[in-house]
């Protein structure tokens, strides 16, 4: 497990760009935080440093927003998801292996995530915007 720290919304965007540098396109990212911890932040690194060039915004109410790069994205959150038949209403199943996937609240599906999915827990830190990444399934070395 690689832990990073993140002292800004710019810092939470660097570590998003990091995990994009590594990925091949058919990548889980599951990422497990509660509210106003940066997962939306995380996502917007991440999919410009893929080349997305329109605004990152949570899926709160559309459940998943794709964006266009070099590789397909799709921004699940699951914020609402409570049983295995709101999670497949979401489609969620058929776009794995088709894009890169990245969940928030994966707590919410944590037993349909695949097992080669990177998991990325956040954290509050000492400070109030100190965020705590630890990140497992890709490798930051």
């Amino acid at each position: 497990m690689k832990k990073i720290i993140s002292k800004s919304t710019e810092e939470t965007e660097k570590i998003g760009s990091l995990i994009a540098d590594k990925l091949s396109g058919n990548e889980v990212i599951a990422l497990f935080g509660g509210l106003g911890m940066g997962k939306t932040a995380f996502t917007r690194g991440l999919s410009f440093a893929l080349g997305v060039t329109d605004g990152i915004s949570s899926p709160t109410f559309a459940l998943v927003n794709e964006y266009h790069g070099k590789y397909n994205i799709y921004h699940f959150d699951m914020y609402r998801v409570t049983s295995w038949e709101d999670l497949y209403s979401t489609g969620f199943f058929d776009y794995i292996g088709n894009g890169v996937l990245v969940i928030e609240w994966s707590e919410n599906i944590e037993g349909a995530l695949p097992d080669n999915s990177i998991i990325i827990i956040i954290k509050k830190g000492s400070q109030d915007n100190e965020r705590i990444f630890e990140i497992e399934g890709v490798d930051l070395e």
